[in-house]
């Protein structure tokens, strides 16, 4: 692992949350995820703190790992992290009904859904003025679905709003690898549902493939 001062310095443009505000509440999914928007942030002088709320990851062990990952890196960041209840029974009874539906359709609408409402709510509570999340930066979500449901929740909120800056763009998605392997974060190989990790080891399979291993492959790992 890299400390700040043997880091490699980076040209990004300065960013400016809506309205000017320097006081953002991040929703992070995991730490390779929030690795890159941290870090632009952070290089932009934006007072923010993470929320980590995922009932939604499974089993418990996929999600303490996850979930310590991204400590480390705040930890490391000096950055301000809040741990928000697992909430798993919540988001099964949610998700009722939804368990055949594909990935990027109603059921992942519902779970972000449940993971902004929580989201919009402490920053409600604790007067943060805009939302965002890192869900946006990986290439297996769609974009437009999170910024909707980002949206939807900070208007329940007078005075909140959600950032909804493309982190893809610039290079972000490029630098969020890179920094996946300079600190050889946990690689997850599906989103986190018990119905992703389901569909993940059926394709896998048909492919000849393995099933997934949870908790084994790291970035840099060498492939088996």
């Amino acid at each position: 692992m890299n400390n700040d001062a043997t880091r490699p310095a980076i040209n990004r443009p300065i960013l400016t949350p809506p309205e000017g505000q320097k006081k953002v509440l991040l929703h992070s999914c995991c730490a390779p995820c929030s690795g890159e928007v941290m870090e632009a942030m952070t290089a932009s002088g934006i007072d923010y703190t993470i929320f980590f709320y995922n009932p939604n990851i499974h089993p418990r062990e996929e999600h303490l790992l996850r979930k310590e990952e991204n400590i480390r890196f705040a930890e490391q960041h000096g950055i301000p992290f809040v741990d928000a209840d697992y909430d798993t029974a919540n988001w099964f009874k949610r998700a009722r009904g939804m368990e055949q539906e594909p990935e990027r359709g109603i059921r992942c609408t519902m779970c972000f859904d449940m993971r902004f409402e929580r989201t919009a709510l402490y920053a409600h509570e604790h007067s943060f003025p805009v939302i965002t999340s890192s869900l946006g930066i990986s290439r297996w979500k769609n974009m437009e679905q999170i910024n909707g449901r980002g949206e939807r929740a900070a208007a329940r909120y007078p005075g909140i709003s959600y950032w909804t800056f493309n982190w893809r763009k610039g290079g972000g998605a490029a630098r969020m690898i890179e920094i996946s392997k300079r600190e050889r974060f946990y690689q997850q190989e599906y989103c986190g549902c018990v119905y992703s990790l389901r569909d993940a080891n059926a394709h896998r399979v048909s492919q000849g493939r393995p099933e997934i291993d949870p908790g084994k492959l790291f970035y840099g790992d060498e492939p088996a």
